[in-house]
Formats: structure tokens, sequence, C-alpha cells
């Protein structure tokens, strides 16, 4: 899982279109932007993450001699592009949002100026990382949000859709808000804190349910969370479970994390319960943690019915994002080079949502200067300067009669797109994960409460500058 070398992680045609490229001797250089047309979930914002990884692809990009033997074997590819292929390096720029941003539909989260030939290859493995880490990242802040600032830990390495979906899976989950993982690899790799209890199988390895946390509880009195549910919560195992924390207590063993694991049946109603034994044993710190098939849904019903539960183990509908598996993120062409000018293009569609963005653009994020809340993002043209000490329209790019003026000084912005790499060379240091998982935080925190709930949230807007609308415009009549 440490650096590899993934440039044949690509789909064919990425290949055969180079080959292409290079027979008819075009090599002019391009831009490619990577954005997605709907937030998952539901959402009304998604979370930008997997920028580290496409950087790990990035650097180590090359033709290995299996690999392109394995390409001369196909009889598809030529013995001159093969030749080419050898001395293969990516010499282009990137620029990208940094990872643990908001981030909103059709806006660049990564712009990509190449030569036409690098650029059409590192399409598909640039999808895959960031699709996928994208969509963890964002599920995982939902049902962070949901928790109402209980611990989230993630529990789904098991049912992850292979060890890669795992393990990285478990690295966008920290991103977006969890307190640690069970994935111990995960926790080796990217320096994240490691989380667990055990398992039922433990209880029933033991002749009974006492002597199996009796046991647990001597090996580990610092991180001693009981699952109670393996025979009768309240009849057996909260009983039990209290009568090892009294003996610890008496021995003069120190408690200082603590407490019961609930893995089924009706979860307000055990936690309750079982709350208000611990509560009359003398154990009121002790810990209500959960399990059982969770997603954000489910903790903000518990919440509501004022479940005793304050920590959360979420799995399978975390680490797959069950109810809306794939991102969606799309890598399309926005302008080619002619004689040292990029000449914008455009990607037409009956349905006017798969319509592109042409040109060379950047983003501005839009800030109310009072709130530090988001007001909007606007993409614009690189070219443009959007100021702060002048008046601001902004106007809906679809439904254009509507519009928002911004008084000159009562908005800030910031430009969110940046350099990683320039001339084929990284110019940029990834965060460690935890910094990142602090920084998205602080993201989350720049949107307005009624951009965050569950339910029918408010969108937030994505304007265009009226140069680039009007560029749009003029690309759409010319081609009708």
């Amino acid at each position: 899982m440490d650096n590899r070398n993934l440039t044949l992680m690509t789909d064919l045609y990425e290949l055969t279109m180079m080959q292409g490229y290079f027979k008819s001797n075009t090599k002019q250089t391009v831009i490619f932007d990577v954005f997605y047309r709907s937030n998952p979930s539901g959402s009304a914002y998604a979370i930008m993450a997997g920028l580290e990884q496409v950087i790990d692809y990035i650097k180590e990009l090359s033709f290995s001699i299996e690999d392109i033997e394995y390409l001369k074997n196909t009889g598809i590819f030529e013995d001159d592009f093969l030749d080419f292929l050898k001395k293969f390096r990516f010499s282009g720029a990137i620029y990208a949002i940094p990872e643990g941003s908001i981030i909103f539909p059709k806006e660049p989260l990564m712009k990509i100026i190449a030569p036409v030939m690098e650029a059409q290859l590192i399409e598909t493995t640039i999808l895959n990382i960031i699709n996928h880490q994208s969509l963890i990242a964002t599920k995982a802040s939902r049902v962070v949000y949901a928790a109402q600032g209980d611990g989230i830990m993630e529990f789904g390495l098991r049912r992850a859709q292979g060890p890669d979906a795992g393990i990285y899976g478990a690295r966008a989950a920290m991103i977006g808000g969890c307190i640690g993982t069970s994935n111990v690899l995960a926790g080796k790799l990217f320096d994240v804190p490691v989380k667990g209890t055990h398992a039922h199988s433990w209880i029933m390895s033991f002749p009974d349910e006492y002597t199996a946390f009796k046991t647990y509880a001597s090996l580990y009195p610092d991180a001693c969370i009981l699952l109670v549910d393996t025979y009768d919560t309240l009849k057996s195992g909260v009983p039990n479970a209290i009568r090892v924390f009294q003996e610890l207590k008496e021995q003069g063993v120190q408690l200082s994390f603590y407490g019961i694991r609930l893995d089924s049946g009706d979860l307000a109603y055990l936690s309750k319960k079982a709350r208000k034994m611990l509560d009359e044993a003398g154990f009121s710190d002790a810990i209500i943690s959960a399990s059982s098939d969770l997603d954000e849904y489910l903790i903000d019903s518990l919440k509501t019915q004022c479940a005793a539960i304050t920590s959360w183990g979420v799995g399978t509908n975390l680490i797959t994002c069950k109810d809306n598996p794939s991102f969606g993120g799309v890598y399309k062409i926005a302008a080619v080079e002619s004689q040292g000018t990029f000449i914008p293009k455009i990607k037409l569609s009956e349905n006017s949502e798969k319509i592109t963005n042409p040109g060379n653009k950047t983003i501005y994020r839009i800030y109310d200067k009072e709130s530090r809340k988001i007001k909007a993002d606007l993409i614009a043209l690189e070219s443009e300067i959007i100021s702060e000490e002048e008046d601001l329209l902004l106007f809906d790019p679809v439904e254009t009669w509507k519009k928002t003026l911004l008084k000159a000084g009562s908005f800030s912005l910031r430009k969110m797109l940046v350099p990683i790499f320039l001339e084929g060379n990284c110019v940029y240091t990834s965060p460690k994960v935890m910094d990142i998982r602090d920084y998205c935080s602080q993201e989350l925190d720049t949107l307005w409460e009624e951009s965050r709930r569950l339910i029918n949230p408010h969108e937030v807007y994505v304007d265009l500058s009226d140069k680039l609308y009007q560029m749009k415009a003029e690309l759409l009549e010319n081609m009708r």
C-alpha cells in the first residue's frame, strides 16, 4: 500500500488515444478540469480528498520494461510509440483545491495543464482516487455532524470493497472527522489513531460472560469497553460489566476510558436502561458506545430519541457510502493551446447539466466578512481580477434574473486552486492526515447551518463571472 507505480491502472482508450496523438504528431498543450455534477447523499457540499495519493501517482508515473512488454504483447501498440513510452514522464502543471476543503458541483477541483498525451493518460487514475476518497470523506462528515460532538470511529474494513477501499476509505473518513479507525494498517500508513473493543467470539470462547469480561479488563484496564449484547444485554451483559468495573475499582485500578458497547437491539431503549443501571452502580462516567449498521440518519434519530450513547462505531454504511456508492467526478477538456493562446472548448449535450464550462478558469470563494460564512463560489477566467474593493454582482448562470449585489468591503475572497505540480515538479507538501482533519473541521464551520442539515439542505451558489458567462454563451451560439 506504499508508493506504487499505477501507470497501467488506466482505461485502454487512454493509451489508444495517446498512440493516436503520437502517430498524428499532436503535441499541443491542453487544459483538463476535474469536477463533479451533483453532491452525494443528498448533501449540499462535498469534501475534497485523495490529493496526496494523486501526487504519489504522478511522481511514480513511468512505464517499466515489464509494462512495455505487456503492451507490446497486446498487439495494439506500434514499436515507435512503445519506444516513446520508455522515456515518458509527466512534464505539465496541476492545480488543485487542497484536501479537506469544502467543494461544490461544477467547479474545477483540479486543473491539469499539460501536453495532450500526458493529460489524457492520467484521467482515469485521478478520477479513481479523487472520486473514492471525496465520497467517503463527505459521508463521514455527515455522520460526524449527526453525532453532535460525539466521537465517531470508523469500523468498516471488513465490509469495504477490497484492501485499497478499506485503507484509503479509512484515510478519507478521518479527514471527514472520525476520531479513529479500527484499521491498523491505515493507522500505520497515515499516523492516525486506531481504536477497537472486542468481538462476540471473545465472549463465546470463555466459559461464561463474566470471565470473558474480567479477562479482557485485566488486559486492557485503560481501554475497557465491554460488548454486552452476546446473550442478554440488560439481564446479563450490563450486570456482568458492572461487576467487573466494581472489582477493578476495589482493586484500586483507576478507570479512565471504560464502558459498554451495544451492537444490536433497540439502541435507544437499551442505552437508556443501561445508563440508569451504570449510574445507580456509581459509574456515571462510563461510556456507552454503539455500532450495528449505523449511518447519519439512524444516529440523528437516536439523538432525537435521547439515546444515552456518546460514542459511535460506524462501519458498512460509511466505508461503502451505501446510499450513494459513487461520486460522479468527471474529467473534461476546457481549452487547447494554439500559437501561445488557449482556445476555449465546450462540450455540448441535450442535458444542460452536462454542458461544460470552457476556458482556463480559477475559483474565488466569497465569504461574508462579518460571519466568515460562505456566500458563494465564483468561477472566473484565470486572467480576470476580482477585487474586494469593488462591488460584486453575482447572478445565477441558469436563471440569470436572480442576482445578488455584494457591496465592496462586505465580503472577502480566497482563490481555491493552488499549484501542485509546475513543469513536472511537485511544489506542494501534503499535510498529515490529522492536520487535514483539523482543517476540514474549520472548513465545515464556514458553512451555514442550513447547508449542513441532513435533509433538504440549502444549496450553496456556484456562479460564473460575467466574462466566463459571455464566453460560454458565445461558444454555444456559434456551435448552434
